[in-house]
């Protein structure tokens, strides 16, 4: 759906550099997929609701420490954010207050693997990195 008129053209002229297209053989060849999910809120037993603090943070910090644990392994990893995403929920029986957030594909590299150009323009450190002095 993405691919076929769901994103702006300049959304699918921005991945063509990185050869990404509506062909997405790593779900299908990966001998793993993690779903991730962020729960945004919590449910008491009687159904009522309570506040999850700093979902994205967490589930952010959660999955780099994820993909870290992984590579340590020897295994590989992709993510895969497909938009929309909600049809997780219904494929894999989640509760409605769990979102969708991506797929992690897990899996040895294919032999003939590459890395896009794209990917390997690096900005200088000094683009990204501001270091201020304590007084």
């Amino acid at each position: 759906m993405f691919f076929d008129g769901g994103a702006p053209d300049e959304w699918i002229a921005a991945l063509e550099p990185i050869g990404t297209d509506a062909s997405n053989p790593h779900l299908t060849d990966a001998p793993w997929l993690i779903a991730i999910f962020a729960q945004r809120y919590g449910l008491n037993e009687d159904g009522t609701r309570y506040k999850h603090y700093y979902v994205p943070e967490s589930v952010g910090i959660a999955t780099g420490l994820l993909i870290t644990a992984l590579h340590k392994a020897g295994l590989a990893t992709l993510t895969h954010t497909p938009n929309p995403k909600a049809f997780l929920n219904g494929l894999l029986g989640r509760p409605e207050n769990e979102k969708p957030v991506m797929i992690l594909t897990v899996g040895h590299a294919a032999p003939d693997a590459t890395v896009p150009k794209a990917a390997t323009q690096k900005k200088p450190i000094d683009n990204i990195l501001t270091v201020h002095k304590g007084h």
